[in-house]
């Protein structure tokens, strides 16, 4: 498979894309400060869920799914199992891990397990943020079979706006926009070469923006899959009113 292209990917004979299941780790560690709301986004009323419900449904319903891998504040760990996980019908919640005090800290802990749990070095791990609960699913194959064939792929849009690059409240440049993508997850990788990224940028002291920064260091392509502008995350009171929205017209 090596050297395929991901839609070559997706002409794969349909038993062998079934066979590329993947592990997903999802972080909610977050505070959500921007939210404004005293509490931990994630456990924010949507459509009459918690927003992290939403986000776990999607993989727990989805085929290619494996297991998965939940990220938490630690000090939130007991009320997310005493209150909030009887109302999910879960089946592939392999660990709850103690998040860090970055997203990076965060996925770098639940890499940590999924290492101790012996995933093995050429399996495909997405990394999909808790407050992107109306990401489509239909994606997930793509992009595993994308990670498979290439190492690594994410989502993303192009930008419908133009950008400004600035420094001290002044423009420096403009740049193409057409050459600009907004990235959103899930993000795909093969494990060994995803945990290596990671351990490289611990060691050098690099905060990336994105997991795909921490695997661009390593001098490797990662590939893009057309996401969806509705795959917004939830980080403002507006994003959420935008995100009701979206589900009270069915475009879940």
């Amino acid at each position: 498979m090596p050297g395929l292209s991901c839609i070559e990917a997706l002409l794969l004979p349909s038993r062998q894309i079934l066979s590329m299941t993947a592990n997903v780790i999802i972080p909610a560690a977050g505070l959500g400060r921007r939210m404004g709301a005293g509490r931990n986004k994630q456990y924010l009323q949507l459509a009459g869920k918690p927003i992290v419900a939403h986000s776990l449904e999607l993989f727990e319903q989805n085929p290619l799914i494996e297991k998965i891998y939940l990220v938490l504040p630690g000090a939130e760990i007991d009320f997310f199992t005493e209150k909030i996980l009887p109302q999910l019908q879960l089946t592939k919640l392999a660990r709850i891990v103690a998040g860090g005090h970055e997203r990076q800290d965060s996925v770098s802990n639940a890499l940590q397990q999924l290492s101790f749990d012996q995933v093995k070095a050429d399996s495909i791990v997405l990394i999909h943020d808790g407050a992107r609960p109306l990401f489509n699913p239909a994606k997930i194959a793509e992009l595993i079979g994308c990670a498979a064939t290439q190492g690594g792929a994410i989502c993303a849009v192009p930008v419908k706006d133009t950008i400004k690059q600035v420094e001290n409240d002044r423009i420096w440049t403009t740049p193409a926009r057409k050459n600009l993508w907004q990235a959103q997850t899930p993000q795909a990788f093969r494990f060994e070469l995803l945990f290596r990224a990671y351990q490289n940028a611990t060691a050098e002291n690099f905060r990336g923006t994105d997991d795909a920064s921490l695997v661009e260091r390593l001098g490797l392509k990662v590939m893009v899959v057309m996401g969806d502008y509705r795959n917004l995350k939830i980080t403002t009171p507006e994003d959420l009113c935008i995100a009701e929205a979206l589900f009270n017209r069915g475009e879940k």
